[in-house]
C-alpha cells in the first residue's frame, strides 16, 4: 500500500483549476501551500509566464523546497511569501489583488478560523474566487480526528459574514469538500 504523506495527494491539481477556473495570466495565492507545492506547479503552468502564484506558508524550509524546485525548473511565476496567516494584514501581497485564492487542508490545523479566512479576502480581487478544500467530517483510516474537522455549516456562516458568496460545493475526492465563494 502507498503512504500517504499527506491529505493534498489526495486530491487532483486538475479539480482546483478547474473550479476555480484558473487560467493565463490569472494571480494566485495558495496559502498554506505545503511542502511539495502539490498545488502551486501545476497552477504555475495554467497561469503560464505572465500569470503569477504565490506560495504562501509559515514554515520556511517548506518554502526552501519550493523555491529550490521553481529554479531547478526555470518557473518563474512562483513568488514564495513567508506569513503567518492567522494574523491579519502579515501576508506581504497587495490587497485586492488575487483572482484566486486557495484554502486547501489548512483551517482544520487552526484555532483561528476566521481569521486565516478574513486574511484570504483581504488578497481577493472583487469578483475573485475563494477556494476552500478540507477534509469530511467522516471517520478515515488517516488524516485529523472528526473533532479538527470544519463545520460546513459554520464554515458558510464566517465566509457569509466576510462578504462571500457560495457558489459551487464540489466533492475533491473520497476524504475531502470543496466550495467555492465570490467576492463581491
Amino acid at each position: 500500500m502507498a503512504k500517504i504523506t499527506g491529505g493534498n495527494t489526495l486530491i487532483d491539481p486538475q479539480i482546483v483549476i478547474e473550479k476555480a477556473q484558473i487560467g493565463e495570466r490569472m494571480r494566485v495565492g495558495d496559502l498554506g501551500c505545503g511542502r511539495t507545492g502539490h498545488f502551486v506547479f501545476p497552477i504555475a503552468f495554467a497561469v503560464g509566464e505572465r500569470g503569477l502564484v504565490y506560495a504562501v506558508d509559515i514554515l520556511k524550509d517548506v518554502l526552501s523546497n519550493i523555491e529550490r524546485r521553481a529554479q531547478q525548473e526555470n518557473i518563474k511565476q512562483i513568488k514564495i511569501v513567508w506569513s503567518n496567516l492567522e494574523m491579519f494584514k502579515a501576508t506581504s501581497i497587495e490587497s485586492s489583488s488575487l483572482d484566486v485564492t486557495l484554502l486547501i487542508n489548512i483551517l482544520y490545523q487552526s484555532n483561528k478560523r476566521t481569521e486565516i479566512i478574513r486574511e484570504a479576502v483581504r488578497l481577493m480581487k472583487r469578483g475573485g474566487k475563494l477556494i476552500i478544500i478540507d477534509w469530511k467530517r467522516i471517520a478515515t483510516p488517516f488524516g485529523p480526528s472528526i473533532e479538527e474537522r470544519l463545520n460546513k455549516e459554520n464554515l458558510l456562516a464566517v465566509c457569509q459574514r466576510l462578504g462571500l458568496e457560495l457558489t459551487e460545493e464540489f466533492s475533491a475526492g473520497a476524504y475531502h469538500f470543496g466550495m467555492v465563494f465570490l467576492k463581491h
